[in-house]
């Protein structure tokens, strides 16, 4: 794979035609649809979902690999591995909730649906900011922080249908960044930045069922029992499998993450400005 290190904004346009410079105007909102793309006639998304395959339409952020936002193109061409292949970048978050009393974490079952990673398990909520005002920031970590929380809300609300009330922008806490690559199938992958939050609240949920395919509230020991059942092929859940991020997040640093959010220290190892590269 060519090093991200050489898409800069000089040629990021060269490399990708399909990456554009331009963000969804300010008065319509992120989740607006490219209309100059026509996806819904491509033969890379025949036979898929209607909905999903308009979703692949959405409007995503793409990077150099800094993190600094040099241009956009379709959440599609952003998960093609053609393009992943030849280094193309984007901006991604990926939400935990955690119950306020029990510390117990909220996970989902991606959508049998879905296009990429159908039907695995992952933490609560895993997807993009938008090139919008909004959810793309200036520059600055702290304005792209901000974005990114403002996407997960959008998120939370059309996969789990938890009301923005249970999770307003202050409630989430930004631990760190993570910077890595992974085929979903020979087709389809991810090559991301990814902003880490965490949030703690007790919602109602109103799931989305052509997004998420099921939801278990689990504690430390239990989603270590999880990833046992899967690794012996043993147990309740040995047919499970999960997403690679979560499972890169998990065997690094998600369990010390989860001791200090039970211990009331979060605040000790949030806003890191590091991108750890995994």
């Amino acid at each position: 794979m060519s090093s991200t290190q050489t898409i800069t904004a000089e040629n990021v346009t060269t490399l990708f035609p399909e990456v554009h410079t331009r963000l969804i105007g300010a008065d319509l909102p992120p989740n607006t649809i490219n209309s100059t793309t026509t996806d819904a006639q491509d033969a890379d998304l025949s036979g898929y979902d209607a909905e999903q395959i308009r979703l692949m339409d959405e409007v995503c952020i793409v990077l150099d690999y800094n993190d600094n936002a040099i241009g956009t193109a379709s959440k599609k061409d952003c998960h093609l591995m053609t393009n992943i292949n030849k280094g193309l970048l984007h901006r991604a978050f990926s939400t935990f909730l955690f119950h306020p009393e029990s510390k117990k974490l909220l996970l989902q079952q991606r959508a049998t649906e879905k296009i990429t990673f159908p039907d695995m398990w992952t933490n609560t909520c895993c997807s993009h900011p938008l090139a919008h005002p909004s959810e793309t920031g200036l520059g600055d970590l702290i304005s792209n922080v901000e974005g990114a929380k403002r996407a997960a809300i959008r998120k939370l609300d059309h996969e789990l249908g938890i009301p923005s009330k249970y999770v307003p922008i202050g409630g989430f806490e930004y631990l760190t960044r993570i910077h890595y690559l992974a085929p979903s199938d020979g087709k389809w992958g991810e090559h991301e930045i990814d902003y880490i939050l965490f949030a703690e609240a007790d919602p109602e949920l109103n799931v989305n069922k052509n997004e998420v395919k099921d939801v278990r509230w689990v504690s430390r020991d239990e989603l270590k029992q999880m990833f046992k059942d899967a690794e012996t092929g043993t147990g309740k859940d040995k047919n499970l499998k999960y997403t690679p991020w979560f499972k890169l997040i998990c065997e690094s640093m998600l369990y010390q993450w989860w001791e200090s959010l039970e211990k009331g220290e979060l605040s000790k190892i949030t806003g890191e400005e590091t991108i750890r590269r995994m």
